[in-house]
């Protein structure tokens, strides 16, 4: 029988049917703009309450300090384009730029951002990462200056899951402060929320940015951790909701599923990572070793339980993507924000690789839906679609 198997799970998820149970209510009998203040506002008004109260319970926030958003996209956005206006909005002296300094392997939501302030007169450092993919604070050290306002680091990489030594960043910018810079550390974990445990306190940010659907909830709502005191320009505007930061009618059933997805996430979080690590350790360990000139992306230790992603030497990656969804297997070939690209992955040629190894590099990501049956069936397929592609490019 034809079995479809989903691995491409740092894309999207699919809901998790208690999330669904969660937000029915507010698609059916509970329809109130919880901007009103009559009883149908008021109803859904607290829907979005408990589930501020969830998502900041997931990342050891308060629940001001969550602002919900459209997704990662826009809280990035938010995040970036909203603090360096609001600084420029407050300086007497226009003369000097401010400078942001992110990484190489930001996902476009960040890095387009940054090139856009860039084309404005703000000046970007975007620092390399190390062959593992891991960002070495040294840069980050060294790339300070006077007018350096923001760094901006994700906390895991959309591609090949590395973590970044955020807590460490964190850290660094404290201590700028306590020298007397006023830096602002910005980081976009939404790959990392509901995969591996986030807490804000401990990382030390005064921004953090999280997608839903990246952690089995709906697509369409995303958040934004700002830090009391952190001072934002909308980018949104016509309406007072979020506290003036994000105007629109805010989508209740979508905020609800959020909701219930960040403490469904919480109470789960370890016991999930520790079955998606050992699961991907299992379909990762077999392919290294049967299949000859594949090579892992990353780092092997600092990175998401959920990702893997592997190189095959002799191979288009678009190619080895449409032989496995022709036989039921979904992955990637990197970013889904990127797919319409015909460049090889800028992520993997941050690593130092060369254009085949990034062409030819694809991305299993793991969610909570998949199980030992799923990856029985992918190191069934694999090797074979390996095959086959390596034959039909073979010289004659």
């Amino acid at each position: 029988m034809f079995r479809r198997v989903y691995l491409d799970n740092s894309a999207t998820t699919p809901v998790d049917p208690r999330v669904l149970d969660a937000m029915m209510p507010f698609l059916t009998d509970k329809f109130g703009n919880a901007s009103s203040i009559h009883f149908y506002g008021q109803e859904t008004r607290a829907a979005v309450d408990k589930a501020r109260h969830q998502v900041a319970g997931l990342l050891n926030a308060r629940p001001a300090e969550i602002v919900f958003t459209s997704g990662g996209t826009e809280s990035n956005n938010l995040a970036i384009k909203g603090l360096i206006e609001s600084i420029i909005a407050l300086r007497s002296d226009v003369s000097v730029p401010p400078h942001i300094i992110t990484t190489q392997i930001e996902h476009p939501a960040v890095k387009m951002a940054c090139e856009d302030l860039e084309n404005e007169g703000v000046s970007v450092t975007f620092l390399p990462v190390a062959e593992n993919g891991v960002i070495r604070i040294a840069d980050v050290e060294n790339a300070i200056t006077d007018s350096t306002v923001l760094i901006s680091i994700m906390t895991a990489n959309n591609e090949i899951g590395t973590l970044q030594p955020v807590s460490e960043i964190g850290r660094f910018v404290r201590d700028q402060r306590r020298a007397g810079r006023k830096i602002y550390f910005h980081t976009d974990a939404v790959q990392a929320v509901g995969k591996v445990p986030i807490d804000v306190e401990e990382i030390g940010c005064d921004l953090l940015s999280l997608s839903a659907h990246k952690f089995h909830a709906p697509k369409g709502v995303g958040a934004l951790y700002v830090r009391r005191g952190t001072r934002l320009h909308a980018q949104n505007i016509g309406g007072r909701q979020e506290r003036g930061l994000r105007g629109g009618t805010e989508p209740v059933p979508l905020i609800a599923g959020m909701g219930a997805a960040a403490e469904i996430a919480g109470t789960e979080l370890a016991g999930e990572n520790e079955r998606l690590a050992a699961l991907r350790n299992r379909f990762e360990d077999n392919i290294l070793e049967r299949i000859d000139g594949s090579r892992l992306n990353g780092d092997r230790s600092l990175r998401l339980p959920n990702i893997s992603n592997i190189s095959f030497e002799g191979i288009e990656g678009e190619a080895l993507l449409i032989n496995l969804d022709m036989q039921g297997i979904a992955v990637s070939t990197g970013s889904a924000c990127s797919s319409g690209s015909l460049e090889p992955s800028p992520v993997i040629r941050a690593l130092g690789a060369d254009d085949q190894r990034a062409r030819s590099a694809i991305r299993f990501s793991l969610g909570r839906m998949n199980t030992e049956e799923d990856i029985d069936a992918a190191l069934n397929t694999l090797p074979r679609s390996i095959e086959d592609l390596r034959a039909i490019s073979r010289p004659r």
